[in-house]
């Protein structure tokens, strides 16, 4: 049965040739092969379509298209502007222009990393749909990008995984944060948070058992008086003279007037911030300038 999905767009586009240019001679000369070649794939579209596309005129007269030959035409340009759109995007999507990216995130990453991120991704990629989700579950994080849920993902001080390909952005100190005037100095000790009543997170997020291991490590049992899931709500308590807070740098509102934040001496251990993918996956181009920007950006933010 004759069906047009034997067409090919070589046949189409010789169809559009001749209409345009009037006859099968300059329909060759314009696609730049013979015109017997011409003749040819109108013949293959005529048997694909089961009937005659044109009246063929002796003598020098153009071809003329017959009822069923009019039809094809429109669809034809149609079908040849839909594979040069397709041409097009895929040119951008090869040269990291376009495309679609899903990617996880965590808080205080989403707090100053990425909003400066995507706002360097709109302005030279502004054809490339970035979407984000977040949690503070870092094994949910790893999990949606072994599952091809999420592209990529920002991570903390994951342990290399075989598959997995990690790389380390930067790093993220831990700063305290104090009532205003309540410690002197850009620095304070381990020891001057011994008997502080500290505000922090939840015992079961990330961020706070990273903060209780180091603070352990150094030798502090922290009293915790509030605890909040919420960033800035900790950071509010803080301003509320409620108590101290110690929390990565990445987490904090620096352009809070009304807190005291600190380096901590000696320094507890930083956090290493991560983007991860997975190993093998071939990703979309647009996932490389993705990478490029958010190197970028954690190197200015990172080293503040």
């Amino acid at each position: 049965m004759p069906t047009l999905h034997h067409a090919d767009p070589r046949q189409l586009a010789a169809l559009v040739a001749v209409v345009e240019t009037g006859t099968f001679a300059a329909a060759a000369e314009q696609l730049g092969f013979t015109q017997s070649a011409v003749s040819q794939q109108i013949r293959q579209l005529e048997r694909a379509a089961g009937v005659a596309l044109f009246d063929r005129q002796r003598g020098p007269r153009p071809a003329e298209l017959t009822t069923a030959g009019r039809m094809v035409l429109e669809h034809a340009r149609s079908a040849l502007a839909r594979i040069d759109r397709m041409d097009e995007q895929l040119e951008l999507l090869r040269r990291g222009l376009a495309g679609r990216l899903v990617v996880g995130t965590f808080q205080s990453a989403s707090a100053e990393l990425v909003p400066n991120m995507l706002a360097r991704m709109r302005d030279r990629t502004p054809d490339v749909d970035v979407r984000l989700s977040e949690t503070d579950d870092l094994d949910e994080l790893v999990g949606n990008v072994l599952t091809d849920e999420t592209d990529l993902a920002f991570t903390v001080d994951i342990a290399d995984d075989p598959r997995l390909t990690i790389e380390v952005l930067g790093h993220d100190p831990f700063v305290v944060l104090a009532p205003l005037g309540a410690a002197s100095g850009p620095a304070v000790r381990a020891d001057d948070l011994r008997g502080q009543p500290l505000i922090g997170q939840p015992g079961v997020e990330t961020v706070q058992r990273m903060v209780d291991e180091r603070l352990q490590q150094a030798g502090i049992v922290a009293d915790y008086a509030f605890r909040f899931r919420n960033n800035a709500a900790v950071q509010t308590m803080v301003r509320t003279g409620m108590g101290w807070a110690v929390m990565p740098s990445l987490a904090v509102d620096h352009d809070d007037p009304d807190i005291g934040i600190h380096h901590l001496r000696p320094p507890l251990p930083p956090r290493a911030i991560q983007l991860i993918r997975k190993r093998g996956r071939t990703l979309p181009p647009a996932a490389d300038q993705f990478r490029a920007i958010a190197a970028e950006v954690a190197r200015e933010l990172l080293t503040r």
